[in-house]
């Protein structure tokens, strides 16, 4: 590897990752930062409560018809009361890797 490539190796390395916000809402004004975990910058974003069907089995993201059930650890507190959910590159049809829930009650 030359010099100037192991350089710019190193301060991609080196510099810190942001995550992205999401949205502000009326809970959130100010929006929030979705995990680090859970996104690069890209992957995450709102999803209408349309987008997801929740049963006893779980949480079934409807544009995919995967399942993600209640004891899965992508599953996370949605600090806004609102569906997010981040996929592998972004894209809406991806793999989950969080998927954010308002609280509820079966």
């Amino acid at each position: 590897m030359s010099k100037a490539a192991a350089i710019f190796f190193a301060v991609v390395i080196a510099a810190p990752a942001m995550a992205h916000d999401a949205t502000p809402t009326a809970a959130k004004p100010h929006g929030w930062t979705y995990p680090f975990s859970c996104c690069s910058g890209m992957d995450c974003r709102e999803v209408h409560d349309q987008g997801i069907l929740e049963g006893p089995r779980g949480y079934v993201i409807k544009l995919t018809g995967e399942l993600i059930t209640p004891l899965d650890t992508r599953i996370k507190n949605s600090p806004d009361g609102q569906f997010h959910q981040c996929t592998v590159a972004g894209e809406p049809t991806g793999r989950t890797i969080c998927l954010f829930v308002p609280p509820r009650s079966f």
